[in-house]
């Protein structure tokens, strides 16, 4: 049997285990105590002369020692963040609850002015969530008022993303999916709407306030935002998975010539070539695939028409930005709920040449207005600018022939390519490359009729043998092919002459 003052030393040991941290070694490495771990001299006599006194020092050391923080688990810092997310989800329901009953129609009112209703709903939305007996932190207070009144007055989860410069797209698949483009990247956005109903509101929102209705009988539908950006809409039935929302946004400044120059899209000589185009009146068709920045470029190029002149734009959302001083903007318009009432672009060209127009610029040429807007400039009204969706010089020529027989007429195609040759001079084509920019990679002149064929001539061409950099960015650019124009001519009628050295080879 183990004498006393082994009990006690093991009875000694023990406590000092017990109140060590978790981790640290218990002993040296001779199986002695550590220095500094383990109890004074005083104690230790204590504890060797008398067994109660031991008891109690170990006691004493039991309640010495440090109480374990219990770490949570993942599954419950998960349940944690989402118990607080419903929690301020139950707030926000309540403070809109509360908010539109005191304020009622006034969100309605389409005599107040804007800033006058932001103005009283952020002072409402101070008292009532002063009011409310849930604590809560400044940042989840400031990010609870900053939702409400971004979905009330504003268009919800997208008014942040709306609000952003460095996103030019906003796509909503559904109330729990919303993408993003940036720098012509997608990305995936850290929002969504609270459910289907929500986002049809949004929706609704969008639509009714330029007089347009989107529901089952009229599922799909084109509007814009009050700063020009273009609003596609998709619901159910059409839209299997939920409401489908893409919003392209437009800068409220445009951009200019330079700002093109800078990104890339074109170079200075070619700048200076469509400048010099656009005053010559020729008629230019802007060609290009979807989202490669044909719009911009029309806005480009309306820019250098000059301030003595009349222009008429029609669009189907009116998104073009001119800054000239006369200008008559026409829009058209889809059918009502009767299906009577539509106005297409169509309608809008016929009735622009009674307008006394100098210029007719056409945001999209997509239908049977081809055929008038050909017209229009075989008699006499030079100048116009159009957009088209097409993959090259030649394929605008083939989409326009297809647009031409949607008219109806039984035109021979022969007929059909010699209308084209003459009216429109010049092709300028747009893409969008696999990193995002957006170049112009043809400056085609529309030449003549050679047997069934119309005769194209590049200007400029975009040379890519320089390939790619290391992120994936084209270091190609936009060359001459040193061939002159045979519509120059034309343009010294208008009294517009082109540096000859425009179209050297050399030069950059």
């Amino acid at each position: 049997m183990s004498s006393l003052s082994d009990r006690l030393a093991a009875a000694r040991r023990a406590s000092e285990a017990a109140s060590r941290p978790e981790g640290s070694d218990a002993t040296d490495g001779e199986g002695q105590p550590t220095p500094g771990e383990g109890p004074s001299p005083a104690a230790t006599q204590l504890t060797s002369l008398d067994p109660a006194g031991a008891a109690a020092a170990v006691a004493a050391a039991a309640r010495r020692a440090p109480a374990k923080a219990v770490e949570p688990t993942p599954n419950q810092r998960r349940s944690l963040a989402a118990s607080q997310h419903d929690r301020i989800e139950e707030l926000k329901s309540s403070v809109h609850v509360e908010l539109l009953k005191q304020l009622g129609p006034q969100l309605y009112d389409a005599d107040m002015d804007q800033n006058e209703l932001d103005r009283r709903v952020r002072a409402v939305l101070a008292d009532v969530m002063g009011s409310q007996d849930r604590p809560l932190s400044n940042s989840d207070r400031a990010r609870v008022t900053q939702e409400i009144s971004d979905d009330i007055l504003g268009y919800g989860p997208i008014e942040p993303y709306l609000r952003d410069p460095d996103v030019s797209e906003v796509m909503v698949n559904g109330a729990d999916s919303i993408w993003l483009e940036k720098s012509g990247r997608l990305v995936a956005a850290d929002a969504t709407f609270a459910d289907e109903a929500h986002l049809r509101r949004t929706i609704d929102k969008i639509v009714s306030r330029i007089g347009r209705r989107v529901d089952e009988s009229s599922p799909m539908v084109d509007a814009r935002l009050p700063d020009g950006s273009r609003v596609n809409a998709v619901v159910p039935p059409l839209a299997v998975d939920g409401s489908a929302l893409t919003i392209r946004k437009f800068a409220t400044d445009p951009l200019t010539v330079n700002d093109l120059i800078t990104f890339g899209s074109l170079s200075p000589q070619t700048a200076d070539f469509l400048e010099a185009c656009v005053r010559g009146r020729l008629n230019i068709f802007v060609s290009g695939s979807t989202g490669a920045g044909k719009t911009t470029t029309l806005n480009v190029l309306s820019s250098f028409i000059p301030d003595d002149e009349r222009i008429v734009t029609i669009e189907d959302a009116a998104e073009l930005q001119l800054k000239q001083d006369h200008v008559v903007r026409l829009e058209s318009r889809p059918s009502n709920i009767e299906g009577k009432g539509a106005v297409t672009i169509r309608d809008l060209v016929k009735n622009s040449l009674r307008m006394r127009p100098d210029r007719i610029i056409v945001g999209e040429v997509r239908d049977a207005s081809a055929l008038d807007m050909l017209q229009a400039m075989n008699t006499g009204h030079d100048g116009s600018i159009c957009t088209l969706h097409s993959n090259g010089p030649r394929d605008t020529l083939s989409r326009m022939e297809t647009m031409v027989l949607m008219a109806g007429m039984d035109l021979p195609v022969r007929a059909i390519r010699e209308q084209i040759a003459s009216a429109v001079d010049l092709i300028v084509h747009q893409t969008r490359f696999k990193d995002g920019s957006r170049r112009i990679t043809h400056i085609t002149e529309v030449e003549r009729m050679e047997g069934d064929v119309i005769t194209l001539q590049d200007i400029f061409v975009f040379d890519n043998s320089a390939g790619f950099d290391a992120e994936g960015r084209t270091l190609g650019r936009l060359r001459s092919t040193g061939l002159r124009p045979k519509f120059l001519d034309k343009m010294a009628y208008s009294n517009v002459t082109v540096d000859p050295l425009l179209f050297h080879t050399d030069r950059m």
